[in-house]
């Protein structure tokens, strides 16, 4: 199949069923202890940093590894993969001295995952599987001073890091990826930075994809860590007409669910939430078992919040095939007709009277 005729089936298959994304690739990573040798394999044998926990980097040093995991995960029941890129971008390659091979990063990481579609789709007739380029939020942002003592300074600017998104993403569109993943958002202005850099390629290709676009919320106060509310961050990329929008992360599937609902009685698209599994532990390992995600997300879709779900951090092919088994059977959320007002937000949304 063509991309476009993959993006028909997306669309065609999203309206009729709750589609499942699948969990961590990082924890699945982790997993392995692979050793600083296993990280760097031949290619990077000599390279000047330290290259364990460069999980991006797998992608060009140990690339059966990471295609295994997505199929495993496609094997669990999920219907879109995420690729391993959630750091590949060179902000964060450049901490591991590898900013210069994340365009190949990128676009070997999108025909990995798309490799693990094919094979699925090859082995079980009639199945359909996509491909979602990651696009992570960096480690520098352009709304808050990294410097307490100059409250104005700011580590990077828009027009700098709308490039960094935009060579990652060209990374995944060239390796086939179906649709582009733009997640764990803490900083809006980040967001639609990567969604300028997106609109760019788009007009530069002459076609367009699907963009998902998903928050993260940082504490029991309900807000991004920019302060914003999960409506008003809506409103501040609706502009985008995300194919969906969600939040993934967080803390949690018990304390994220009314910040889910919250954005699911706004947003007139789709809405799409993948927790981690609980919060972690003392040792950062995370204890919520499939069962209990599952039960979880069984109730969000019984609710009709969601069209779309999987897991964040903490994650497994196991929590993936227990959350497909519970919702399976249950239909999607209805997107609603929102009334055309005028929407303005800030810290909080507000809409203008007619």
């Amino acid at each position: 199949m063509t991309r476009e005729e993959r993006i028909a089936a997306l669309n065609a298959d999203v309206s009729q069923r709750i589609l499942v994304l699948d969990g961590a690739m990082g924890t699945e990573v982790q997993a392995l202890n692979l050793s600083e040798s296993e990280f760097r394999g031949d290619r990077f044998a000599g390279h000047s940093h330290d290259l364990k926990g460069n999980h991006d980097i797998l992608n060009l040093t140990a690339p059966e590894i990471v295609q295994e995991i997505h199929e495993n995960y496609f094997d669990a029941g999920a219907d879109i993969v995420a690729t391993n890129t959630f750091n590949a971008s060179s902000i964060s390659q450049a901490d591991y001295g590898t900013q210069d091979h994340v365009y190949e990063i990128n676009r070997i990481g999108a025909q990995l995952a798309r490799n693990a579609a094919a094979a699925t789709m090859s082995a079980q007739t009639g199945r359909q599987c996509w491909v979602a380029g990651a696009i992570g939020p960096t480690n520098k942002t352009t709304s808050i001073s990294p410097d307490v003592n100059d409250p104005g300074f700011r580590a990077i600017s828009f027009d700098e890091i709308k490039d960094v998104y935009k060579e990652a993403v060209r990374g995944l569109i060239d390796g086939e990826a179906d649709l582009l993943l733009i997640e764990t958002i803490f900083d809006t202005l980040n967001a639609k930075a990567c969604l300028f850099g997106v609109e760019e390629l788009f007009e530069e290709n002459g076609f367009r994809i699907p963009v998902m676009v998903s928050g993260t919320i940082t504490d029991l106060s309900g807000r991004t860590l920019t302060g914003q509310t999960p409506e008003a961050f809506w409103y501040s990329v609706r502009h985008a007409q995300p194919f969906s929008i969600g939040l993934n992360c967080s803390m949690g599937a018990r304390e994220m669910r009314a910040y889910v609902a919250e954005i699911s009685q706004v947003a007139d698209t789709l809405v799409c939430a993948y927790p981690n599994a609980g919060l972690p532990n003392e040792f950062g390992q995370y204890d919520e078992g499939p069962e209990s995600t599952a039960d979880y997300l069984s109730e969000w879709a019984t609710s009709g919040l969601v069209n779309i779900v999987g897991g964040c951090c903490g994650t497994t092919p196991d929590h993936i095939r227990a959350i497909k088994a519970r919702v399976e059977n249950v239909a999607p959320r209805s997107v609603p007709n929102v009334d055309v007002e005028m929407h303005l937000s800030g810290l909080e949304a507000f809409a203008v009277p007619a």
